[in-house]
């Protein structure tokens, strides 16, 4: 064999080896969990089952078809390459009937098949519970807001219904219903491991549902690009087995309560009133504005009633808890929370003391300067403007934010 024949054929074998292999690494790379907090193939409820059920499937049969054609491929162009010698050129053919037909059909019975279970999984996804908890969902730049219909009338400003954002609490096992729309652009709301995506849109109710098998916490992004902080969009949910979650909704029940007289606290509480409830608002002591926002610009901010109770602020990219670990770190000003980490706001989610510290420095630093934290465009009416707070200011706003369970 003459040496350049031998070398392009070491040189071939080689290149094809390393590049099956990489292949395959990739591949395992992509299938393999390792606790990602966004994945669509760690399934831990009813509907993100479903969608499984489906995806699986598709995935082995695709895979099949790519390792036969992709392996026939490199079969005839290995077996007929050029060789250097005088092999005549093979017979030329029109083409083979029977061969053309069934790399025709074939495909077509694939994707027939595939239509029909993708209706059926559909129609399973639109399927409600009689009992399911509504939940309405609003899409804002750049966080998520969730009012519940507690007594199941319809409505979901009564009496003894709750108003949250960011963080959705729900009890494990039940199926919960949700109403998304928007306040000024096009979000989307995907919490992969309870189910797929569904778009939030201005002047339209989309109807979705999620229901976790086990208690946890399950992360989430909104997934339509929609401004400036999309990618700081994040959300949590937090699954409570039923009685915890009937202790959270009696606890978001509670009015806020009033700071002891003359504490810092108390002077939190004014200053609060001053510069902030013009657009938060906490039941009990700052009601919400009544002129309504102009259109394409939300005009509101989170409902701070019970701040405290969530491990998560600013859309849930920073703590609101940091652990107390032996050894762990002083965490920076400004630091975005680990998605696979979300803050554990502990007995405190139900109006209790937690057992981890308040991250102070970091809700802090947000008061001090909430745009370099968060990027945003506050004099649009869109996410929170730098108030030229002073020192003395933010540890008053701190320690009536404390209070806030």
């Amino acid at each position: 064999m003459p040496r350049r024949s031998l070398f392009l054929k070491v040189f071939g074998t080689a290149s094809f080896t390393i590049v099956a292999v990489l292949y395959v690494a990739l591949i395992v790379a992509v299938f393999r969990n390792d606790d990602k907090p966004l994945t669509t193939l760690a399934p831990k409820g009813v509907n993100a089952q479903t969608i499984q059920n489906l995806v699986a499937p598709v995935f082995g049969v695709a895979g099949v078809i790519f390792v036969a054609v992709f392996g026939a491929v490199l079969y005839i162009t290995w077996r007929f390459r050029d060789r250097d010698d005088d092999t005549p050129m093979p017979s030329q053919v029109h083409g083979n009937s029977v061969l053309e037909v069934g790399w025709t059909a074939l495909p077509a019975l694939i994707l027939a098949a595939i239509a029909v279970f993708t209706v059926i999984t559909i129609i399973k996804l639109e399927q409600r519970s009689d009992d399911a908890l509504a939940v309405r969902v609003y899409g804002q730049q750049w966080w998520w807001s969730y009012q519940y219909d507690v007594d199941g009338d319809g409505s979901y400003d009564g009496q003894g219904d709750i108003t949250t954002a960011n963080e959705l609490v729900i009890p494990a096992g039940r199926e919960v219903s949700l109403t998304i729309s928007s306040h000024d652009v096009i979000h989307s709301f995907w919490i992969p491991a309870l189910n797929g995506k569904k778009d939030a849109v201005p002047g339209m109710d989309s109807h979705w549902k999620i229901e976790a098998d086990q208690p946890g916490v399950y992360m989430g992004q909104c997934t339509e690009f929609c401004g400036l902080s999309h990618a700081n969009m994040r959300m949590v949910v937090r699954a409570l087995d039923p009685a915890q979650f009937d202790e959270w909704v009696a606890n978001q029940q509670r009015p806020a309560r009033s700071p002891e007289p003359g504490s810092l606290a108390a002077a939190g509480e004014a200053q609060f009133g001053n510069l902030c409830a013009q657009c938060h608002v906490v039941n009990g002591k700052f009601e919400k504005a009544e002129e309504t926002p102009p259109p394409l610009l939300s005009g509101v901010a989170p409902n701070l009633t019970h701040l405290m109770t969530r491990g998560t602020f600013a859309g849930s990219i920073f703590n609101l808890y940091y652990p107390q670990q032996p050894g762990a770190p002083v965490p920076t000003p400004g630091d975005p929370t680990d998605a696979s980490t979300p803050g554990d706001p502990g007995d405190a989610l139900f109006g209790g003391t937690s057992a981890y510290p308040v991250n102070r420095v970091t809700l802090e630093a947000w008061l001090r300067n909430p745009p370099a934290m968060k990027p945003a465009a506050a004099t649009q009416k869109r996410g929170m403007p730098n108030l030229g707070l002073s020192e003395q200011q933010i540890d008053e706003l701190v320690a009536y934010l404390e209070t806030l369970k």
